[in-house]
């Protein structure tokens, strides 16, 4: 999944970066209010980490301005700024989840899985589809009891699929999840990957509509 770090603190940043990553997100990371403004107007995003001490802007501020401009990616605030009013304060202004620094990153990762897992209307950890058994926290994926040997990408890119329940992705879309901004990506990447999940699935899981991209099929 797409995740944009709002984050001016570099060493923070970094490190939150790489362990979302680890973890099988895609990050794109900011260090501010008007390059977080560009980032979402540029892409798509499943969830926002968003700290509040930007240098250019507060973000709660920002966060009111997106709430009000109908923007609706899960927002996890990340914050230094302690006490019950200052989590009130979070919350009223359309954060879905608050959390302290310093913080664990087990715990982080937790809570991001939790926002998405709403966000897709599901509560179970799990996610089914047919035969095929996805567990987003631990970045694993069964077929019937056997477990599948994916790729990070591979999984990536049917995670994006999962969680799009059936709307069509672009393939811009799908690059931005799989890839994230910093990696370059040949053109026939994304077609790989997707040759190498129908493969292993079969041919039906991805369907593509001409013109448009790729969704869900036929499940296994």
């Amino acid at each position: 999944m797409h995740i944009l770090l709002v984050e001016d603190d570099a060493l923070l940043g970094d490190g939150v970066q790489a362990g979302l990553e680890v973890h099988g997100f895609s990050v794109a990371w900011v260090p501010n209010a008007g390059a977080a403004e560009a980032a979402l107007a540029g892409a798509a995003f499943d969830l926002v980490v968003l700290d509040l001490g930007l240098p250019d802007r507060d973000g709660l501020s920002l966060l009111r301005q997106w709430r009000r401009q109908g923007r609706d990616e899960p927002v996890l605030v990340l914050t230094a700024r302690d006490g019950i009013a200052h989590r009130v304060a979070g919350l009223n202004a359309g954060a879905d989840d608050y959390l302290e620094k310093p913080f664990d990153l087990d715990e982080l990762v937790a809570r991001v899985h939790a926002l998405l897992r709403r966000a897709e209307g599901r509560a179970a950890p799990l996610v089914e589809y047919g035969r095929l058994r996805f567990d987003p926290a631990r970045q694993q994926v069964w077929l019937d009891q056997r477990e599948m040997a994916l790729t990070r990408r591979e999984r990536a890119l049917l995670q994006a699929l999962l969680g799009a329940r059936g709307r069509v992705l672009t393939a811009d879309d799908l690059a931005d999840r799989v890839y994230g901004w910093t990696e370059s990506v040949e053109s026939n990447a994304l077609a790989v990957h997707i040759h190498s999940l129908r493969r292993k699935f079969g041919e039906g899981l991805i369907e593509t509509v001409r013109g448009e991209g790729y969704r869900l099929g036929t499940p296994p």
